[in-house]
C-alpha cells in the first residue's frame, strides 16, 4: 500500500462497488473478474508514469475509474478492446490535465465513449445472455444471442419483465444489470454523505420527470418511466458516475441544474439518436457545463449581495 495515496472517500466507493463486480461475476462468469483485473493494472501503470517522479504515490482514484469502466463493459468485450479504453481514459481524461482533482471530464466515461465510438459492434451489437460462473473466458460469438432491455424496446417495443430487471439476470454491462442492487448501495452511499445528495436526486427526478412527459405526449420511442428508471444504467451512473467530486458543479445549485441537464439529455438520445442508452453521453455533456454552471451560480448570488446591502442601509 506504500504506493497507494490513502484516500478515504474513494476506499468507501471501492467497497461500494465490489457486490457489484461480485453480481457481475456470479451472472456472466469470472471472465468479468478478469477483465477488472486488467483495466485496474493499466490504468496504475499509466498513472505511476506520470507520479512517479513527484508524489511518487497512485491514487487510490484510479481503482475507482477502474472499476466503473469495467463495469460499463459488456461482459463479452475482448481484452484487447478493454485495455485500450481504459488507457485512453486515465491519460486522456486525467492525466493530460494533470492528474487527480484536476480532471474535467470523469475518465472512466472518456475511456468507454471511446471505445464505443471507434469499436461499436462490440460495444452495442453483441451481449452476453447471462451464464452464470460458467461464463467463457475467452469471447465467444457463439454465447452472444440477446439485446439489452433497452435496446429490446427501441427494436420491438417488447418489455422485460420488470422483477428480471431488479434482478438482474438479464443482457446488459457487467455492473448495471441489477437495479436492486444499484438501489440498496445507492441508499446506503446517500445516508453515509459518500455521494452528492443533490446531484443524485437531481438527475434521479428530472429523468423521471422529462420521461413521464415524452411518455404521456405519446412518444412511442420512450418507455413508462418505471422501466426506463429500471433499466439502461440511470441508476449506475446517478450513482456513481454523476457524482463524481470532481468533475461535477461544487455549489448546491449548480449540482441540481447539472442533474437536470443529465436527465432531460438522457431521456432525449435515448428516445431520439441513434443509442439506445444516453447516459454516458448526457454526464459527459453535464461534465462540459459544470465549471460554467458554478460560475452562472455564484454569479448570481454575488449580483444579490449589493442588493440587500442597499435595502439595508435605506431601512437604517
Amino acid at each position: 500500500m506504500k504506493y497507494f495515496m490513502k484516500q478515504a472517500l474513494m476506499r468507501k466507493v471501492i467497497f461500494a462497488l465490489i457486490p457489484l463486480q461480485a453480481l457481475g461475476i456470479l451472472f456472466f462468469g469470472w471472465r468479468t473478474f478478469f477483465l477488472l483485473i486488467i483495466n485496474t493494472v493499466i490504468a496504475a501503470i499509466i498513472e505511476w508514469g506520470f507520479v512517479r517522479k513527484t508524489s511518487g504515490k497512485i491514487s487510490e482514484a484510479v481503482v475507482v475509474t477502474a472499476m466503473l469502466y469495467t463495469l460499463t463493459l459488456p461482459p463479452s468485450l475482448p481484452y484487447w478492446i478493454s485495455g485500450i479504453g481504459i488507457a485512453f481514459g486515465v491519460l486522456f481524461g486525467k492525466m493530460v490535465f494533470g492528474g487527480f482533482g484536476k480532471n474535467p471530464f470523469n475518465p472512466a466515461l472518456v475511456g468507454r465513449a471511446f471505445i464505443y465510438v471507434n469499436f461499436p459492434s462490440f460495444m452495442t451489437g453483441e451481449w452476453h445472455l447471462p451464464q452464470g460462473l460458467n461464463g467463457a473466458l475467452a469471447y465467444s460469438v457463439d454465447t452472444v444471442s440477446q439485446a439489452t432491455p433497452m435496446s429490446v424496446f427501441r427494436q420491438t417495443g417488447e418489455m422485460t419483465a420488470l422483477p428480471q430487471m431488479l434482478i438482474g439476470n438479464i443482457s446488459g454491462s457487467i455492473g448495471e444489470t441489477s437495479a436492486a442492487a444499484i438501489i440498496i448501495i445507492a441508499i446506503v452511499l446517500l445516508v453515509k454523505k459518500v455521494i452528492a445528495k443533490d446531484t443524485f436526486w437531481s438527475v434521479i427526478i428530472s429523468f423521471v420527470v422529462f420521461d413521464t412527459a415524452f411518455y404521456l405526449l405519446g412518444s412511442t420511442s420512450v418507455p413508462n418511466p418505471l422501466y426506463g428508471l429500471l433499466s439502461g444504467g440511470i441508476l449506475f451512473g446517478a450513482t456513481f458516475m454523476a457524482t463524481d467530486p470532481i468533475s461535477s458543479p461544487k455549489t448546491v445549485w449548480g449540482k441540481r441544474l447539472y442533474g437536470i441537464i443529465i436527465g432531460g439529455v438522457t431521456v432525449i438520445i435515448r428516445g431520439y439518436a441513434l443509442f439506445s442508452g444516453g447516459v454516458m453521453f448526457a454526464i459527459l455533456i453535464g461534465n462540459t457545463f459544470a465549471p460554467i454552471l458554478d460560475e452562472l451560480v455564484n454569479a448570481i448570488k454575488k449580483s444579490k449581495v449589493p442588493v440587500k446591502a442597499g435595502k439595508e442601509a435605506s431601512h437604517g
